[in-house]
């Protein structure tokens, strides 16, 4: 048997596990540069506010009706995430972390499903302020499902079981194909078309007709969803083959030494990421872009792949050859919106070059000194070129306090 946790609107939890008279009030909170509503509290969900939405289409909206509206604050949110899947693993034989809000759990040879079921959600509410819905089935697509069933109706008080074929048919003819985790919506468009509305419907259809038309993947979907497991837990994250690091300016950018901090960061960014998963870049691109809605002003975007002459994880590297790109693209006179960086080819090998100067232990170990300050304090250690960032940062004016990881915005309790 297989358990989905999901936290439940996770980035709004997040800001009311610290501030309760939040509480029972439409909550949102938006993109990078406070743009669009990427979060919603069931309160703002009833409001009509939908996903994407741009922030100035619904200002009236947030006035009439007082909604909390916060800038996306991924410091904390992260360090949520690490605190419920910290729980979730004491209690768990095994676990995958998906994404930031959810988690598979391998709960096989368990026998009281309910009670350690039960058990999860209240311990994770408890121990962070985080509520979250549970799912328990054979497979993982069919935990997929029985955690929005969890979500949805109150009756099943955040945790649904389907562990016998009466209760796997009833959910599969309740559940539209296009809510069916790997479906996606060009197959769910065809599937429509054949006469499947339902995830049943889907079940229904001959094996060699789904091998045929939706290749491998689309066939595990129909196995799953037939009660036949087919994906296995991935307790550890496959590497990334591509690192991409980017951000939109708070503000339009002229000037190519603030682009440079820049592009510093993100490359610096890239090759923590790097260092994290063990692994080396072969080459990178840089690319800048000035912004395409603003018609009224040039447009320029460009960009450029460097080769790197060895493979490498080295931030002092990967941000030189970085700067090296920029400089080949940037172009003065234009007012650019955004910039980034992107390891294009990825190794899991370094192989040395035979005129190659640099004293790679030394920087491997200064490298490692980097990370290990750096993943215990707020104030980075980095490199003088990445700058303040207080002329391209991100606009965020309705950023909540980092309560979790940074000792001067903590909690102060005042006791009378």
């Amino acid at each position: 048997m297989y358990g989905l946790v999901d936290c439940n609107n996770f980035y709004a939890s997040c800001e009311r596990a610290f501030n309760p008279s939040l509480n029972g009030k439409p909550v949102i909170v938006l993109s990078n540069n406070d743009g669009c509503v990427i979060a919603r509290s069931n309160e703002a969900k009833a409001l009509g506010i939908k996903m994407g939405v741009p922030a100035y289409q619904i200002k009236d909206l947030v006035k009439q009706y007082d909604i909390a509206v916060f800038s996306s604050n991924y410091v904390l949110y992260g360090d949520m995430s690490g605190r419920v899947m910290s729980l979730l693993a004491d209690m768990t034989p095994e676990i995958e972390v998906y994404s930031i809000d959810e988690a598979f759990l391998n709960l096989a040879g368990i026998k009281d499903l309910q009670s350690l079921g039960t058990n999860i959600v209240r311990k994770v509410s408890r121990g962070t302020g985080i509520p979250v819905s549970i799912g328990i089935a054979p497979t993982k697509t069919l935990a997929k499902m029985a955690n929005k069933f969890a979500k949805k109706y109150p009756a099943y008080n955040r945790l649904c079981i389907i562990d016998t074929e009466e209760k796997r048919i009833k959910a599969l003819k309740l559940f539209e194909i296009g809510d069916v985790w790997g479906i996606g919506r060009r197959q769910a468009t065809k599937l429509e078309k054949r006469g499947v509305k339902t995830a049943f419907d889907f079940t229904q259809l001959p094996g060699s007709w789904v091998r045929k038309n939706m290749t491998v993947t689309g066939e595990r979907t129909w196995k799953e969803l037939r009660g036949i497991s087919c994906i296995d837990m991935e307790s550890a994250p496959p590497a990334k083959k591509q690192i991409c690091t980017s951000r939109s300016f708070g503000k339009m950018v002229e000037d190519i030494d603030t682009i440079s901090e820049a592009i510093a960061t993100h490359a610096s960014t890239c090759a923590r990421k790097l260092r994290e998963q063990k692994s080396f870049a072969q080459s990178l691109m840089v690319f800048i872009h000035t912004n395409n809605f603003r018609e009224d002003l040039p447009q320029y975007w460009k960009n450029t792949i460097i080769q790197l002459p060895i493979p490498t994880s080295d931030t002092l590297e990967i941000v030189h050859y970085a700067l090296e790109g920029l400089s080949r693209i940037f172009l003065p006179g234009y007012q650019y919106k955004k910039a980034g960086v992107i390891i294009t080819e990825i190794t899991d090998n370094a192989q040395l070059g035979l005129f190659d100067s640099v004293d790679r232990e030394k920087r491997e170990r200064l490298m490692q000194v980097v990370d290990k300050i750096n993943g215990k304090f707020q104030h980075h250690v980095k490199l003088a070129v990445q700058g303040s960032g207080r002329d391209w940062k991100l606009k965020q004016e309705q950023l909540s306090q980092c309560y979790t990881t940074d000792i001067n915005e903590i909690i102060i309790v005042k006791c009378k």
